[in-house]
């Protein structure tokens, strides 16, 4: 593909359409995958190995195996629900960090094309990536650690709703506490999202657009894209989880035991010495499973509701 033809890609529709595609993308795909969600959160924050039965004696919280067990575990004990729990204030992240990030996606790339000297394409789409990632994830990590928690707690509720939690946070651990990890959370979405719009760029060229039947080249492009970016920097995703826990509430939810970490090397290094390599990918099963689907339902629809809105103005400027 030429530079020109990226170009085109890129610039399509008006700020207002992307912002609109990019809302409407994240509400979708986070419903469909809300309950992967949860399973990821409950076996990124279980700190104990399951090859070292020593380590489980005295566990009060349940013992998670396997992701389609965790998730049956999870609806047999808590309901079906529970599957779904934390997520109003993960719609909310989804919906805002979706418009955020293509919106900053368009800006920086554009911004780019203003430079006298142009870079290839793979690094121009690496940048406008890593640079939408993280002004997207910057924005919205109250909500997601929000999230977290709420996916975290069992039967025991520690926060009764969405504004306690807010409020609590806000007295007993101070505005720091909302942005708990989020060194972690930066540090993984940079490489994570230079990577998968690489990689989607690159894919797109080839299976993209109208070269699988019913457009699901967009899908099987941003698939293959999620699952190679997520795999690279998942062991700061799971620090950055077991991070948006610590605080004084870190003994009451779900697993018990969730040691205390101080940042994100220390909180690595003692993951390694305690869980071994293995603890780094603690849910990456999951992960892919709920990655893949999320990044192909997401580009999908922004594909589809962009599109859509760019014909819809056309006809309307034609009649």
């Amino acid at each position: 593909m030429s530079v020109q033809q990226i170009e085109r890609l890129k610039d399509e529709g008006t700020r207002q359409q992307v912002v609109i595609a990019g809302g409407v993308a994240g509400l979708v795909s986070r419903f469909c995958i809300a309950p992967l969600d949860v399973v990821k959160i409950r076996l990124q924050l279980q700190p104990h190995s399951l090859s070292d039965p020593l380590s489980c004696d005295g566990i009060k919280g349940p013992i998670y195996k396997g992701a389609f067990r965790t998730l049956a575990k999870i609806a047999r004990q808590e309901g079906i629900r529970a599957l779904w729990k934390g997520n109003i204030p993960a719609e909310a992240m989804y919906v805002a960090y979706g418009g955020i990030q293509f919106t900053a996606y368009r800006s920086i790339t554009q911004a780019q094309g203003l430079l006298p000297l142009r870079a290839p394409p793979s690094v121009e789409s690496f940048i406008s990536g890593a640079g939408a990632g993280a002004v997207a994830t910057a924005a919205t990590y109250p909500l997601d650690l929000l999230r977290t928690r709420f996916a975290a707690q069992g039967q025991e509720r520690i926060y009764a709703g969405l504004w306690h939690s807010v409020r609590d946070i806000s007295r007993y651990e101070g505005p720091k506490g909302f942005f708990r990890g989020l060194s972690a959370a930066l540090g993984q979405i940079v490489p994570y999202m230079g990577l998968f719009f690489t990689s989607y760029e690159f894919l797109h060229q080839y299976i993209g657009g109208k070269t699988l039947p019913f457009g699901s080249g967009d899908a099987t492009a941003g698939v293959f894209a999620s699952v190679f970016a997520k795999t690279a920097v998942f062991p700061l995703d799971l620090v950055r989880k077991r991070l948006q826990v610590q605080g004084p509430t870190r003994t009451r939810y779900i697993h018990t035991n969730i040691p205390e970490y101080q940042g994100v090397i220390r909180g690595l290094a003692a993951i390694w010495k305690r869980e071994g390599y293995r603890g780094w990918y603690r849910g990456l099963t999951v992960s892919l499973l709920k990655a893949a689907p999320a990044s192909a339902v997401t580009m999908w629809t922004y594909e589809r509701v962009l599109h859509s809105l760019i014909n819809s103005d056309r006809n309307d400027e034609i009649h």
